[in-house]
């Protein structure tokens, strides 16, 4: 199923509808994540060794705890992120969902400020009763943008894999 179209952008300060739903678990993942709230991350990911998140940034993680770790350098890094995700499309069953889109937002530092573009796939199961994230694959397709946004993080772009 398609989400309804009712919301076209998501930054995390949209009423959840409160009833439980993936997409109040993700209006709920992008409210924590442009807070800089681990405790609130933490709530929002599954636990243990099954969830994975690749992007450009943090690499490959396997794993609440080393998600957790890419998260906490990210939040005291020198970078402020700030994201909004969008044109997106869903769809999921009775105990997984799917959201595949792109998401905009801006990295600032002390020094600069960069545009950021990233498409973007977050999945959701539900376990025990609530709507959790299990995997999460960002990817960004300009090759000069990549580079500003690792400089950005890191102090210069990365000549091999994080």
């Amino acid at each position: 199923m398609m989400h309804d179209g009712t919301i076209s952008e998501i930054t995390g300060t949209e009423t959840r509808a409160k009833d439980g739903s993936p997409l109040d678990a993700l209006i709920e993942f992008y409210r924590a994540f442009n807070a800089g709230d681990l405790d609130a991350l933490a709530a929002n990911w599954a636990d243990g060794d099954a969830p994975s998140m690749d992007n450009p940034i943090g690499g490959i993680r396997r794993g609440w705890p080393a998600i957790r770790e890419g998260y906490s350098k990210l939040f005291s890094g020198p970078a402020t992120v700030h994201v909004a995700f969008h044109d997106f499309t869903s769809c999921g069953g009775s105990d997984w969902h799917v959201f595949v889109g792109r998401e905009k937002g801006v990295c600032t530092t002390p020094t600069a400020s960069l545009a950021l573009r990233i498409r973007t796939t977050r999945i959701f199961v539900k376990t025990t009763g609530v709507w959790r994230q299990l995997h999460h694959h960002g990817s960004i397709e300009e090759p000069a943008l990549l580079a500003e946004y690792q400089r950005a993080i890191f102090g210069a772009p990365l000549d091999k894999p994080a």
